[in-house]
């Protein structure tokens, strides 16, 4: 996101992540051309979409050269053929595309991933199983039971608070609640809405806020909304599912001395579990047999990991690990649809792949100023961290006299070790790394706020 030109997107296969980056890009107003070969959600995507909708095999040269892929910035191969993403990403670099990034899933190539970037010219692999592994650890390791993620060297954290009908802070307006010093509430989700709150807003039991700001005032604001804080070490971990996420994630778990247990209903994969994983107990059966969970014990479990291939199963089975005593509970949810339900029936936390998958080929797209960032309430927002350039509209003038939307948020700026929660008297400058908050909708308006005048788009 570091320059303003638009730049023309690639991307060949429309299925979930497909789709989702799709919207992402053209929220921010590039040029997306999009490749698929069912003629079924051609239609689809026609009737939703302002791009160029092609119908056709993603591997094939002569489509690739019809559609002047050569002259592309990016193409993203996010079929579900893993054979076929390399080769379309191969094509596509033969042919000039100046960056290519494909989805490789299967297991076996993971020790190849380097080989492939460096003989076969893939700029950068993407994992979606193994990236939603890592997002798992991160939450399991996490001393929040919500969600919660860190910046500026893990001095700024941005975290997601259910509030109890129990807290001081219910049932009163913004203006009348005494925040912490250093923080700023960015958003209320709502029975499905998104609230950019001021003072007059008030805060409602069930409420999820969305604070951020100095790491140990958030976390001293959560602990008064109700939120659950974890003390304890993650021992032991429960996962139904036996998929490839449950096998990343369970090698990650063995690797740091945790048990692990994986509860799967297919024989021949948990066959294939048994023999790759080194000291976790696989089991054979049916992870929503509440008989099967008592007798695993379920209730001593620190965290439960619903990581099946079906939402309402995982949503299911982690609210009845939860109530059977789980401290806690994690699903795996491919609908974002689900997101405003999930706020508030119990789960602690849930983990989106698609989500997952198109943040991290976002951040590349965006380019290297682009420290780290999430997308939010089922991608409906996100909040990321970046190193501004010198001659944006955003440096070296007041906030307040540069006319920020309402929707984005400057949350906090992080400048020489030291955290400011910024004001409309605020300046940043060029060396500050800043935090924002923005709404899906706005993004083409924080590019132009974070974007010099003239200058082209830095791919990757």
């Amino acid at each position: 996101m570091t320059e303003d030109k638009a730049v023309k997107v690639v991307i060949v296969g429309a299925g979930k992540v497909g789709i989702q980056l799709a919207e992402s890009l053209l929220n921010e107003k590039h040029e997306v051309i999009i490749v698929d070969s069912s003629q079924e959600v051609i239609d689809k995507l026609t009737e939703n979409f302002d791009a160029l909708i092609i119908k056709g095999n993603g591997v094939s040269s002569s489509l690739l050269e019809k559609i002047e892929c050569g002259k592309a910035d990016l193409l993203i191969a996010v079929t579900n053929s893993d054979e076929a993403n390399i080769v379309s990403c191969i094509t596509a670099k033969r042919l000039g595309t100046r960056s290519v990034i494909a989805r490789v899933r299967n297991p076996e190539y993971v020790q190849e991933l380097e080989f492939m970037r460096k003989s076969l010219g893939i700029d950068h692999i993407i994992n979606p199983e193994l990236a939603t592994a890592h997002e798992i650890m991160r939450l399991l390791l996490n001393t929040h039971a919500s969600y919660a993620e860190d910046f500026a060297k893990g001095r700024v954290r941005i975290s997601e608070v259910q509030v109890s009908s129990k807290s001081h802070y219910s049932n009163k307006q913004l203006k009348d609640i005494k925040l912490p010093p250093g923080i700023i509430i960015t958003a209320i989700a709502r029975n499905g809405d998104i609230i950019i709150p001021n003072g007059f807003d008030y805060i409602y039991p069930k409420d999820t806020l969305f604070v951020l700001g100095e790491r140990g005032s958030v976390d001293f604001f959560a602990k008064g909304a109700g939120a659950q804080i974890v003390g304890h070490k993650i021992r032991n971990v429960l996962i139904t599912g036996g998929g490839k996420t449950s096998f990343y994630l369970a090698k990650e778990l063995e690797h740091i001395g945790v048990n692990v247990k994986i509860i799967e209903q297919n024989l021949e994969r948990c066959q294939d579990l048994a023999e790759s994983l080194n000291n976790t107990l696989v089991l054979h059966g049916d992870g929503t047999d509440i008989s099967l969970l008592k007798a695993e014990k379920v209730e001593g479990m620190d965290a439960f990991v619903a990581l099946t291939g079906f939402d309402e199963e995982n949503i299911l089975v982690a609210l009845l690990a939860k109530q059977l005593g789980v401290k806690r509970v994690i699903a795996k949810v491919s609908r974002s649809s689900y997101t405003s339900l999930i706020e508030t029936i119990g789960i602690d936390n849930t983990v989106t792949p698609k989500l997952i998958t198109a943040r991290d080929i976002l951040r590349l797209v965006r380019g290297g100023r682009i420290i780290s960032m999430s997308l939010l309430i089922g991608g409906r927002a996100e909040v990321f961290e970046i190193i501004p350039q010198e001659n944006t509209p955003i440096v070296n003038r007041p906030l307040k006299e540069i006319g920020i939307p309402k929707g984005v948020i400057i949350g906090a700026i992080f400048r020489n070790g030291k955290i400011i929660i910024p004001n409309g008297d605020s300046v940043i400058r060029s060396t500050d790394r800043v935090i924002v908050f923005t709404l899906e909708n706005h993004m083409e308006q924080v590019n132009n706020l974070f974007s010099a005048k003239g200058s082209r788009k830095a791919i990757l």
